[in-house]
């Protein structure tokens, strides 16, 4: 606990009323009385305490402010949701915050509650006075937008009439409606720049312009926004320099039985509500739900709460049972689960229930809806839909064994579609397109096996990806063509429960086309389960790695940046033996550092001198790996080995290939790269799935489809993706030839390309996005010809190459890259203002160019020392201005 805190909690503990002065406060921490204050005048500006005006100065807690208050509903909600009580002490601070609130940001992971969160905070407002009551509380997700700027933008801040086309009259926007009230941003990491721009002035000055508007307008509108990113990303950074407000909401796994006990009653209450009768719930069940794995937090237990409620109470109207009575037969089974751990829980259990009643009951006249989600309450909801369904099946004859069972297959298949969010209609429509209705339909069945089996849902992108494979297994086997899953050994070894569950799928098929199937392609479908959970042991890529120990303070570190610098890939590791270090310190680290970073592959041990050359049979010995030392090494024997490493060879061809190298040669080669490194490669799209013909080829269709671009500059490539060592691989000898633009995939792959996967591409959700990267990937190609048809006074091509080397230069220096929009700009904006030199004109000011030189003074040197070969090629004075334009473009690159 950090100091501010322990401040903090020591306010917090003290008796309501409490007010006390930074002396007195010292006396009691035991603290200095300038560290005491200086905390406390920070913790104020965070909004989670106040002071008095007078002197001497004292401080409280913002529930203190004004002792009449009353207690509240939230006092009363933070009774039973103790985990939450820092967090509903700072909604309070940020909704009494004078004069207006104060603006928040709240955190945590997906599923916490952070909407319901956002909405107790308007009720609290309400409640208080501050906000009038029936004032709005507007909910805006940006991730629903984040493609799409120019909507977004009219959707935050309205648009003036004639802007655009269909802009038939003037429209105003979210911050408008919201005034007086409150506005939610969720997901507010999705916004994009242009959306990010015009809120942070209105966050900044609460001001704001309708789109295509000049006239400033203001609004009274607290904002509260909402994110599951780390706040520390460059975004969320710029956030939090506006909004000093952050409130974390804990994860479910991080609450107590207690309080979970409390969420489940209100579930199964709000449930009751909903069907207005009363639901009946085991013992075994209650429990089940208290001890469950749930990784999906609060929103996957309201979820499987409802999922349950929906089964019993579609038994009920079949006359399956007599009243909706829930017991541990109608529980999935990885809610079920939660019952093993009865040793874990047993005591907690009979603290919080006991075990002498059978059942609970919840009846619908005492449903609190505190947690309620608004939009779900809009929804026709899913016993609607059970109780339609129904009259239409009896109306057809059907048997009520019969009915039970399509019911409790449309009630799976609304959770996964609605309650989770999940949107598939383009998705399902552009597969239709693909496979044909009869063999979606088909899928879908399969899948609906899949899921039952493996007690969790499968993701979109593997359920996207899975029906273009079996779609090409069913063509395949139809003409009598097979193939060999040279994995399936280790398959069947490795994941046994996965295998089992694609058999199922195999003989499923089998029926369907009423032909047999070698069991090589369960080996397939096995692994697109085995891929459904981000979590699961996927095939480590086992290269050799490459470990660097030279004397030194810094010696081996730095050698092993330059090679990951130059490499792109922090692959390399360097281990540094200063002078005054005995060597049994450094062989314990190397130890270390073997076991952080095991393979099979061995390790080769690039050394530089002395006893370091004696480590490499221990690690072998100790280990039981192969190693190689390589004595007296360069920089240039760390990049050529590490460069063969992530091409997956093997430890011998490895260290033959840095035995053979003829340094003179090599530093020439290396050194020209820089210099005479290919201007334009053909790009590369590169599609992939398991056997590289199903999927990857149904994308590649897809994308001439559906994206415009130049054959004669870009390739679409197909390619097998089941290994993932050789995958990566083939990517890799790709990129010595090609630059990738992007990857489309079944599964990810660890590198750095641009990659979508097959779902959000068949949805359409990125196909703007794509369209783009390849549209600025043009312009970047015919840059030179740009040049050439727009300067005459300059040979635009080989001006164009100058630029470029300049570009790699400083980005090597500085250790960053220039993303392909600023690049076009930063090129073009050289290039003219070369152009117009030569012809006499002069530069333009730059706005306070001392003090921008000051602050940059790093950037700009660089920029400065590498523009003299530009300056003596084309004889051309740049003076300090233009050289601060040029560092601007730089200082808005990311870190590479």
């Amino acid at each position: 606990m950090n100091r501010k805190e322990q401040i903090y909690n020591k306010l917090y503990e003290m008796p309501e009323g409490t007010k006390i002065s930074a002396k007195e406060l010292a006396e009691v921490l035991n603290m200095s009385r300038a560290n005491v204050s200086h905390e406390l005048n920070n913790l104020c500006k965070e909004g989670k305490i106040f002071k008095t005006n007078g002197r001497p100065v004292l401080f409280f807690i913002s529930n203190t402010i004004n002792t009449k208050i009353k207690k509240s509903k939230l006092d009363e909600f933070v009774k039973n949701n103790l985990s939450l009580r820092q967090a509903v002490e700072q909604l309070k601070a940020a909704i009494l915050y004078p004069p207006n609130g104060m603006n928040c940001l709240i955190l945590g992971n997906t599923g916490v509650g952070k909407s319901m969160f956002a909405s107790l905070m308007h009720e609290y407002a309400v409640e208080m006075r501050v906000k009038e009551k029936g004032s709005p509380f507007i909910t805006f997700n940006c991730a629903d937008y984040s493609n799409n700027p120019q909507l977004l933008t009219s959707q935050l801040f309205g648009i003036k009439k004639g802007t655009y086309t269909g802009a038939d009259s003037d429209r105003i926007g979210l911050i408008e409606k919201a005034n007086g009230g409150i506005l939610f941003l969720d997901e507010v990491h999705r916004l994009p720049p242009e959306g990010q721009e015009a809120l942070f002035t209105f966050l900044d000055k609460g001001i704001f312009r309708r789109m295509g508007d000049d006239k400033s307008r203001s609004s009274n509108v607290l904002i509260i926004s909402a994110t599951t990113e780390n706040p520390n990303s460059s975004l969320l950074k710029t956030f939090t320099r506006r909004i000093p407000m952050l409130i974390t909401i804990p994860s479910l796994s991080e609450r107590t039985l207690e309080e979970r006990l409390y969420l489940v009653k209100t579930f199964f209450k709000d449930e009751s509500k909903k069907l207005n009768r009363d639901i009946s719930v085991s013992l075994n069940t209650v429990r089940a739900f208290l001890s469950y794995d749930c990784p999906n937090n609060i929103g996957q237990l309201k979820s499987d709460v409802q999922l349950v409620c929906a089964r019993a109470y579609s038994e009920f109207l079949t006359g399956s049972i007599k009243d909706v009575r829930i017991n541990s037969r109608l529980i999935p089974i990885y809610v079920k689960e939660g019952l093993f751990k009865e040793k874990e829980h047993r005591i907690l259990w009979n603290k919080l229930m006991g075990d002498e009643i059978e059942y609970f009951k919840f009846s619908s006249n005492e449903a609190y809806d505190i947690n309620e989600d608004s939009q779900n309450a809009k929804k026709s909801n899913i016993y609607e839909y059970i109780e339609q369904k129904l009259q239409a099946l009896k109306h057809n004859g059907i048997s009520n064994i019969d009915i039970e069972n399509i019911l409790e297959k449309d009630i799976t298949k609304y959770f996964t579609k609605y309650i989770s969010g999940i949107s598939e209609e383009l998705n399902k429509k552009n597969l239709i397109t693909i496979l044909g209705e009869d063999t979606l339909n088909f899928v879908d069945k399969i899948i609906y096996q899949i899921v039952t089996s493996l007690r969790k849902n499968i993701n979109n992108n593997v359920y996207t990806a899975l029906a273009l494979h079996i779609n090409t297994l069913i063509t395949r086997i139809n003409s009598n063509k097979t193939i060999i899953n040279p994995e399936l050994r280790k398959i069947k070894s490795l994941y046994p429960t996965e295998y089992k569950i694609a058999l199922n799928a195999k003989k499923q098929i089998e029926n369907y086309i009423n032909h047999p199937i070698p069991d090589d392609e369960a080996g397939y479908i096995a692994l697109f389960i085995v891929n459904n959970d981000e979590k699961s042991p996927s095939k480590v890529i086992d290269t050799v790695k490459i470990i660097i120990i030279a004397h030194g303070k810094s010696t081996a570190t730095s050698m092993a940046e330059v090679a990951n610098t130059l490499l792109e890939e922090n692959f390399v590791i360097g281990i540094n033996c200063p002078l005054d270090m005995k060597p049994s310190v450094v062989l314990g680290e190397l130890k270390e550092t073997v076991k952080s970073n095991l393979s099979t592959s061995g390790y080769i041990l690039l050394v530089d001198m002395g006893s370091l050359t004696t480590f490499g049979e221990i690690i072998k010995k100790e280990f039981n790996i192969p190693v190689k030392v390589f004595p007296l090494v360069s920089t240039l024997h760390v990049i050529e080995a590490a460069r063969k490493a992530m091409l997956g060879l093997s430890i011998d061809e490895i260290f033959n290939n840095i035995l053979t190298i003829n340094s003179y040669q090599h530093i020439t080669q290396h050194s020209s790269e820089l210099n005479n490194k290919p201007i334009r490669k053909k790009i590369a799209i590169v599609t992939a799935c398991l056997t590289g013909e199903g999927g990857s080829l149904a994308i590649k269709s897809f994308l001439n489809s559906n994206l415009k671009y130049d054959k004669d500059l870009f390739e679409i490539l197909c390619l097998n993706c089941l290994d993932k060592n050789h995958f990566k691989k083939e990517l890799l000898s790709i990129i010595e030839q090609k630059e990738i633009l992007f990857l489309v995939s079944s599964f990810p792959v660890d590198l750095n390309i641009k990659q979508y996967n097959m779902h959000d591409v068949l949805s359409m959700n990125v196909i703007d996005e794509i369209q783009q990267l390849v549209d600025t990937k043009s312009v970047i190609l015919k840059l030179s010809l740009i040049l050439k048809e727009n300067i005459d006074n300059i040979d635009g091509k080989q001006l164009y190459d100058d630029i470029y080397r300049f570009v790699k230069r400083v980005e090597f220096k500085l250790k960053l890259k220039v993303d392909d929009e600023v690049f076009i700009g930063l090129v073009l904006h050289i290039a003219f203002a070369i152009s117009r030199l030569k012809k006499g004109s002069h530069s333009a000011e730059y706005p306070d160019k001392e003090d921008f030189i000051k602050d940059n003074m790093k950037v700009y040197s660089v920029i400065k020392e590498n523009f003299v070969y530009l300056y003596n090629k084309y004889l051309v004075d740049f003076s300090d201005n233009e050289l601060c334009y040029i560092t601007n473009f730089f200082l808005n690159s990311p870190a590479s």
